[in-house]
């Protein structure tokens, strides 16, 4: 499931953190319920009779699994996302004087509300964004770094030859 999540063209470091964060979690219960001999996640091995030895080994094997992906994983697992890039609108802590003054605004901005009930990477991609609210923008688009699946066509068209790109756009 998470692999597939991964793949999507609309990607961020936001929603990597997310899809990565409830795969650990996954895990995480996955190695408790099999440790505690239940087996509902694994329909094979409800089928089964298993052994105290098989059952430690799994519980090993998802241990290993859960420590290597946490290791492998550390840097977007412990990235701080500032609560205000999700929700510019709710009650915010911030101590910055200028990322207070920027949010006060933005959150006062009617205007603004209404666009962001499309998201918040749309709301923050919005053209006016960066102009207006800089500081704000500054922060928030290092966590919009967009992950271009394979499948999409920025990525094709990187990896295409250049007579293939002439092709395309019929320069010849």
């Amino acid at each position: 499931m998470a692999n597939l999540q991964l793949q999507g063209d609309s990607l961020n470091l936001i929603k990597t953190k997310s899809i990565l964060s409830a795969f650990l979690a996954r895990v995480k219960l996955m190695k408790q319920n099999i440790g505690r001999g239940e087996f509902s996640q694994f329909p094979n091995l409800s089928q089964t009779s298993c052994q105290e030895d098989d059952v430690s080994t799994y519980v090993q094997h998802l241990n290993a699994l859960h420590s290597d992906f946490e290791s492998r994983l550390e840097d977007i697992l412990t990235m701080v996302i500032p609560p205000w890039i999700i929700n510019p609108y709710g009650d915010i802590e911030e101590t910055n004087v200028i990322i207070q003054e920027e949010l006060t605004e933005l959150s006062t901005n009617e205007e603004l509300k209404v666009q962001f009930k499309n998201g918040y990477q749309e709301f923050w991609l919005q053209n006016n964004i960066p102009v207006t609210y800089p500081v704000l923008w500054n922060i928030a688009r290092k966590f919009l770094i967009s992950f271009p699946s394979p499948s999409g066509k920025g990525v094709q068209r990187c990896y295409q030859s250049p007579n293939e790109k002439k092709k395309q756009t019929g320069n010849d």
